[in-house]
């Protein structure tokens, strides 16, 4: 078993990226799958969301830059079914710490390679930028998730950021792939979501046919320190992600 890893990236910020890769992983593991999220934002808020204290625990800044023991950076989240690599406040200066670093795009790559063999999936939430952190995570991923909001300029930077994988493909990583457009945010009463959804789905291909409704619940449950599945599982919202990751492991036994 070598894990398919998975980058969450957008970067516009407020997409749901976050919630979308939190809630995934959750999915993913109800589906008997074995998950790692690794949080690389260093707002650190999949981390908070799933009620991890980051201050008493090694994390992914230290693994990268540090040269921790990637396997001391993973905490257990049995009532998840999940684990996750925190992310810190000092991840803020990785950018800068990166540049003159030998092999500095493949840093996270040989950083998660003892990882590989032990989950099914590895999935890196990215900061809301295309910065060396986010370029880190394409190079080592095989695939992309890119989670998009139903609001007016969805597209604004998808451009941006479809150019970035192209030039990722061509010098760094030649099997990344988008494995699934994500829309989200979706609000029944406006027109303006259904256009979104019709624009999206237009431009790219990989784009899933689950749409995540607006949800008060969803924003609920990083309060409480958890994903959707455990703060209200029979929701709209726990169906729709179960919807997604149902979605993706048929996107990924078709390619197999």
């Amino acid at each position: 078993m070598t894990a398919r890893v998975v980058t969450f990236a957008n970067q516009k910020g407020g997409v749901g990226k976050t919630t979308t890769a939190v809630s995934l992983a959750a999915a993913l593991a109800r589906h008997t799958q074995k998950v790692l999220l690794v949080d690389l934002d260093a707002q650190a808020n999949a981390t908070s969301a799933l009620g991890v204290d980051s201050s008493s625990q090694p994390g992914i800044y230290d693994a990268l830059l540090d040269g921790r023991e990637i396997a001391e950076c993973v905490v257990e989240l049995p009532e998840e079914g999940i684990s996750i690599i925190p992310a810190s406040r000092e991840l803020s200066g990785a950018e800068v710490e990166l540049v003159p670093l030998m092999a500095r795009e493949q840093r996270l790559t040989t950083t998660l390679a003892p990882l590989l063999e032990s989950y099914d999936w590895i999935l890196l939430d990215c900061p809301p930028s295309l910065g060396l952190v986010t370029i880190n995570a394409l190079t080592a991923s095989t695939n992309v998730v890119i989670p998009v909001q139903c609001e007016y300029m969805a597209l604004e930077g998808l451009s941006r950021l479809t150019e970035t994988l192209e030039l990722v493909r061509r010098n760094l990583n030649p099997q990344l792939s988008i494995l699934g457009v994500v829309l989200t945010m979706f609000d029944v009463r406006t027109r303006l979501s259904q256009d979104v959804v019709d624009e999206v789905r237009k431009h790219f291909a990989e784009t899933l046919a689950t749409v995540i409704p607006r949800s008060v619940r969803l924003s609920e449950a990083p309060s409480h320190g958890c994903s959707i599945f455990r703060y209200e599982p029979e929701g709209r919202a726990a169906q729709a992600y179960d919807s997604v990751a149902r979605e993706l492991l048929e996107r990924v036994r078709v390619a197999v």
